[in-house]
């Protein structure tokens, strides 16, 4: 079935449901585990924070683009790791054969096309797991403020790897609002990961659509629109896989803070 255009035009987003098999979720959710009983974070463990950027500053986050890193939540105490990370990102799709194939499947591919991609490029993704009780609130942020080119063609793939609702934390959206301007920019300068303040126009007076989503859906998010999710203070976890394309008849700034200089992008073939 076509995406619906005119909705994604009028509102921002597109919410799929059962657009991907739950055989593909499965086999996601269990490479993730793979890679995580893998993992030894060591001594120390990098947490991420959408709520101040401390991760920013850290070389294991900044070097990233091109890697496949694992950060934990800022409330992950004395929990397992299983139990404690926020994310693993951000090149999983070209790291790991078993991301690279569910990412590059011909159905996202026609779905880019469908959606205006000339070009598409796989920029970023991530393992998103929400954890129960612990994981954490994501405020209303752009995807372009990250992930920006010009002109803008950042286009977030967010796939329910679980059911995702109001109490474990489902994405929020502002709809129509990605006709708004670009609010700030998340970017490097003179070595430095800093945010700079591009348009201070406030967020519409618009009331929050909670994206509800069940296992197997896909959920398309344009990459000027305003989204957000609650924290998950309930008993169930909320993994998603997100994958962010861009059109690379764009221009992606050498400012942009996900560089991959040692991994060229690639679209899906």
């Amino acid at each position: 079935m076509a995406p619906d255009l005119a909705a994604y035009a009028r509102d921002g987003f597109l919410v799929l449901e059962g657009f991907v098999p739950l055989e593909d979720c499965d086999a996601l959710q269990a490479r993730a585990a793979v890679l995580v009983a893998a993992f030894n974070p060591g001594p120390a463990r990098a947490v991420f924070s959408a709520r101040d950027q401390g991760h920013a500053r850290d070389r294991y986050f900044q070097e990233s683009g091109g890697a496949v890193r694992f950060f934990f939540e800022e409330a992950a105490t004395d929990q397992p790791v299983a139990l404690a990370l926020n994310k693993i990102g951000h090149a999983l799709h070209d790291r790991d054969p078993v991301f690279d194939r569910f990412s590059r499947q011909p159905r996202l591919a026609e779905l880019a096309r469908a959606l205006g991609f000339a070009q598409p490029l796989l920029l970023q993704s991530m393992y998103l797991f929400k954890q129960p009780r612990i994981g954490a609130e994501v405020g209303w942020h752009q995807d372009a403020a990250y992930l920006n080119t010009r002109p803008s063609t950042v286009t977030g793939f967010w796939v329910a790897l679980d059911d995702a609702d109001r109490n474990n934390g489902c994405l929020m959206a502002l709809p129509g609002a990605h006709r708004g301007p670009l609010r700030e920019r998340f970017l490097r300068d003179d070595g430095r990961m800093v945010t700079r303040c591009l348009d201070t126009t406030p967020w519409p007076d618009i009331v929050p659509v909670a994206l509800e989503a069940r296992r197997g859906t896909l959920v398309v998010l344009h990459g000027l629109l305003p989204h957000a999710s609650a924290p998950n203070r309930s008993s169930r976890a909320r993994h998603a896989y997100a994958l962010h394309l861009i059109d690379g008849r764009a221009d992606y700034p050498a400012d942009n803070w996900l560089q991959r200089p040692d991994l060229p992008l690639r679209g899906f073939a």
